[in-house]
């Protein structure tokens, strides 16, 4: 990427170093990104892992920047957004965050507004290069600035846009919250196969590597999840009864009803994270 912008993390935590590992891995110029936190032992040890460059001071990180990456814990975005806000509304940086549940207009807002700004939903599976992130643009933001981004987010797994910021709480109920569902399945199955009298570290290798050969054969496959599972099923067999077991345990139903509770509390954080300070 010989001319990518220069980036600027707000926040250095796991979520940040996994893709600022991802990008210097598909061939951004680490002299091009800057990380600022309040941890200068923790900012060293990022300095000297990724070649990157650190300050303990956010308005200065912000002031290189062609973009911002808002990195901190939506508890404190506020504070963070209103110390930056001078420094980007002067610069005009397109502004980038991965904070769960603060909404485009608040954080617009609490930057002194009019600013290009992207949300992205990413997921834990980001920390290995496997992540699924939703994106979501304001009306201010550009194509060349939509690439930048995609760009960074595809570098640590895949990168989707979606057109209406409301729809980032169903990202949220599925690829944020979602690996903890695979994580309960992983459990669960290998509960199961220790019961039966496998020792427990082969029931967990063979559970995973079973889920990941899944994954990788639905996202190869030119066929949806449904005929993929009759296609390992066969009249009377092993995977026919297990299959009929989990539907009349009321699987589907169970699965939609837990989505549906994390959608809702996505909605709900929206609320209670943009509220005003008390005084």
């Amino acid at each position: 990427m010989s001319t990518s912008p220069t980036i600027s993390f707000i926040g250095a935590g796991n979520m940040a170093s996994a893709i600022i590992g991802g990008m210097l891995e598909s061939g951004f110029d680490a002299a091009k990104v800057w990380v600022s936190a309040p941890d200068d032992k923790h900012l060293q040890s990022i300095r000297q892992r990724f070649g990157v460059s650190v300050t303990t001071d956010n308005r200065h990180c912000a002031q290189q920047a062609d973009i911002v990456v808002l990195a901190v814990k939506p508890q404190v975005m506020r504070d963070a957004c209103e110390n930056i806000a001078p420094v980007v509304q002067n610069t005009r940086p397109l502004v980038v965050s991965i904070a769960a549940g603060l909404e485009a207009p608040t954080l617009d807002a609490w930057l002194g507004g009019g600013l290009p700004l992207v949300r992205v939903m990413p997921n834990t599976p980001s920390l290995v290069g496997k992540g699924a992130a939703g994106l979501y643009a304001n009306e201010e933001v550009s194509g060349e600035q939509r690439k930048n981004v995609e760009d960074v987010f595809s570098s640590i797994g895949s990168a989707l846009w979606v057109d209406d910021e409301q729809l980032l709480h169903a990202v949220t109920a599925l690829s944020g919250s979602g690996p903890a569902y695979f994580f309960l399945m992983l459990e669960a199955l290998e509960e199961a196969a220790t019961e039966a009298g496998l020792a427990a570290d082969t029931a967990r290798q063979l559970a995973i590597q079973t889920m990941a050969g899944a994954a990788e054969m639905a996202g190869r496959s030119e066929h949806d999840p449904g005929q993929l599972k009759r296609n390992v099923m066969s009249p009377g067999g092993t995977t026919e009864q297990a299959i009929n077991a989990f539907e009349k345990g009321g699987l589907r139903d169970l699965v939609k009803q837990a989505y549906s509770a994390a959608f809702n509390r996505s909605g709900e954080m929206a609320k209670e994270l943009s509220a005003p300070k008390a005084n």
